[in-house]
């Protein structure tokens, strides 16, 4: 695998391969050493996992990671686990050169070291940031809003680990249920339901059409579905066009929500490439709902959050620290 992902890099011209690792203490070591732009990591490796060397090199010398991982179940949580220790994406191996899907493949796995290589990596100390208010002015007094029956969460690169942050600290017993849409490489949508069943408090699987979501759930859309709430919390599934090169697309699920629920619906836009979930918030913000937007300094990528944020959109702009307290706040009875 590692002789393979030389050989699609070295042949594309953009790329010079500084170093290779054949465990993940040596990919350590050589992370620290030759301060590469990017790493690629497997999770499955000897001497030492790609988790513990990805929290090493975070620690050491912080350097974008993208987790290249195989399907299998364990290898797939395992790099979720990765991502949460600090990775910014995690993808499929490719296949070989014979595989009639290799040359798509290959240049998704350059397309995509060329996006994270120029990644600002954000650090602990950067989630204790002042919360801001996006228009400067006070939020609205609490007797003032409709109570919130729904929260929708979307994210893209950097997402996993903020998600997780924000679904551990939120209370077990919150009195809504959650929509999230998370840009994911096909095939590890389940991998990440199963991932963030576990690291949270709250029942987290792929959403299913007509499904009823209820508190102290979470629905995840599955890969290509878009995914909207109706009234009675009941998902909607919808195989349509692609929004924006995205398929499930965040601004479908705020669309929804703000057609289904409007005042009564908090949405939260998180770290993320692009515009996606710009025009669904909008669309949410006309409708009376709230919204929340993660601030840039604990953004892995402020491009998300960003639109909304400079478009007058967000009602709060807040580090990821204190996103679930917020969300909290909102949905208190």
């Amino acid at each position: 695998a590692r002789r393979l992902i030389v050989q699609i890099l070295s042949g594309d011209g953009t790329f010079e391969v500084v170093g290779q690792a054949v465990n993940g203490r040596e990919g350590a070591k050589l992370a620290a050493s030759l301060r590469p732009d990017v790493i690629t990591m497997d999770i499955k490796m000897p001497v030492m996992d790609g988790y513990e060397a990805t929290r090493r090199i975070m620690f050491d010398s912080p350097t974008p990671i993208v987790m290249v991982s195989a399907h299998q179940p364990r290898e797939v949580e395992r790099s979720f686990a990765a991502l949460d220790a600090g990775a910014v994406t995690v993808m499929a191996k490719p296949m070989g050169p014979t595989h009639p899907d290799h040359a798509r493949e290959a240049s998704e796995l350059r397309r995509t070291l060329t996006s994270m290589s120029g990644l600002k990596l954000v650090t602990r100390r950067s989630y204790g940031a002042k919360p801001v208010r996006s228009n400067g002015q006070d939020a609205p007094p609490r007797a003032a809003l409709k109570p919130i029956v729904i929260v929708a969460i979307g994210a893209s690169t950097g997402g996993p680990a903020a998600i997780a942050e924000i679904l551990r600290a939120l209370p077990p017993d919150l009195s809504v249920p959650i929509v999230l849409v998370q840009h994911i490489t096909d095939g590890f949508d389940s991998g990440l339901a199963r991932w963030l069943d576990t690291v949270s408090p709250f029942s987290v699987s792929l959403a299913r059409d007509g499904q009823i979501v209820r508190p102290g759930e979470i629905a995840i859309a599955p890969n290509g579905m878009h995914m909207g709430v109706l009234p009675g919390r009941r998902i909607q599934l919808v195989a349509g066009d692609l929004i924006g090169s995205h398929r499930p697309a965040v601004t479908f699920m705020f669309s929804a929500l703000a057609r289904s629920y409007g005042a009564k619906a908090l949405g939260v836009i998180l770290t993320g490439i692009g515009r996606d979930g710009a025009d669904g918030l909008a669309e949410l913000h006309a409708a009376g709902g709230r919204v929340i937007a993660q601030d840039e300094a604990s953004s892995v990528v402020y491009g998300m959050p960003r639109v909304v944020v400079e478009a007058g959109l967000a009602d709060e702009v807040l580090p990821i620290s204190t996103i679930a307290a917020a969300i909290a706040r909102a949905c208190a009875r």
